[in-house]
Parts: C-alpha cells; structure tokens; sequence
C-alpha cells in the first residue's frame, strides 16, 4: 500500500500534465489502455487514480465509450470564475487581517522587480517567470488560510481555469504588465491593511482574468 499510493500520485500528475499542455484534449474520449500510453504509468495506477478525477470532475464515463475527459463550454467557465472569485476574496481578507508585513513586503518587492524587467523587454525567460509568479501568488494566499479543503478546491479550480484560459496556459508577453500591475493593487491594498480594498482589488483581477480568458 505505501508504494501505491505514490504510484497513484504520480499517475495523477502525469495525467493533468498531459491535460494541461492537451497532449490530452478536453473533451476527448480515451480508453484506460490509452491512459497508459499518453501517461506511460503501469494500468494498474490509472485504475486507482480514476475515482479521485471523477471526484473531481475532470474526467466522466461514458458507457461502452469510456473515459470522457472535462469539455469547456460556457458553463464550466461561469461555474469555475464563479469557485474563483468566492475562493480567493475570503482568502486574500484573511491574509489582509494576518499575514506578517514582512511577508507582504517581499511579495511587493518580487512583483516590481519583475515588473521593472517586463518594462524593458519580455523573452520566454521572464515570461516563464511572471507565469510561475502569478500562480504562486494566489496559491500562495490559499495555502495561507491553513484550510486543505479549500486548498484541494483551489488545486482542482485551478486546472479548470487553465485550460479554459488557452491552449499552453501560458501568459502572454504582451499582458504581462497589465497583470503584475493587478497583483500589485492587491498588494498595496494588501499593506494598507484595508480589507474591502484587497477584495475589490482581487474581484476586479479576477474578472479581468476571465474576460481575457474569453477574449473580451
């Protein structure tokens, strides 16, 4: 059992993965054997990961078809921003009221210094960077109210919104600007410790994110 486990883990790693750069296609219906192929884990950790992407939407079965992985329509994107917005603004009022100063600091100082770069020219390098910095940012803030249940929520949400956002989820260098200077509202609401500030803040970042992702 205790190797298993991980085996099951690793199954499910390599499954959203392969999702969320579409080697596997939303929408598409795949066989367990072709699981085993497009993931290269063993039959028997993809029968065990099943269960938990059925628990949490990202997978169905179809009868006599088999495996129907999540399709983005425009319920998925109403549904998953709607998980989005109602997450995030209790998370980031908590981590107004408690998180440290120096903490918000360093948040504030890493987000201008990338900022300053991004106005000077954005390779692939610094936009790998401002990606990973966007999502560390906000999970950052969830893993902070100490509540797994809204973390593992965040997690799975987060996958939805990805693949809905486009097909490398990956920022594009001509929004990088725009978006660290969202976060960076966030965190001057942040440090003034005005928490109907941060929640306006964060609900308009929010649903910028979602027209973007809609192209809109």
């Amino acid at each position: 059992m205790a190797d298993a486990e991980p085996l099951r883990d690793h199954a499910y790693s390599s499954f959203t993965q392969k999702l969320l750069s579409r080697d596997i296609a939303p929408g598409q219906i795949v066989s367990q054997r072709e699981l085993v192929e497009i993931t290269g884990m063993p039959l028997g950790a993809i029968r065990e990961m099943i269960p938990r992407l059925e628990a949490e939407g990202l997978i169905k079965t179809v009868p006599k078809r088999g495996l129907q992985v999540l399709s983005i329509d425009l319920d998925l994107i109403r549904n998953a921003f709607q998980v989005r917005r109602i997450v995030e603004r209790e998370a980031f009022e908590q981590f107004c009221a408690h998180a440290p100063d120096a903490e918000i600091a360093r948040l504030a100082a890493e987000h201008r210094a990338i900022r300053q770069e991004a106005l000077a020219g954005v390779d692939s390098d610094l936009l790998t960077r401002a990606q990973h910095m966007d999502w560390a940012f906000h999970d950052h803030v969830i893993d902070a109210l100490g509540n797994r249940i809204i973390a593992d929520i965040h997690r799975v949400n987060a996958i939805r919104i990805r693949l809905i956002a486009n097909p490398d989820t990956r920022m594009f260098p001509e929004i990088v600007v725009s978006v660290l200077d969202e976060h960076l509202a966030i965190i001057d609401a942040l440090q003034a410790r005005d928490a109907p500030r941060t929640v306006r803040a964060i609900g308009a970042h929010v649903e910028s994110a979602r027209r973007r992702a809609l192209g809109v």
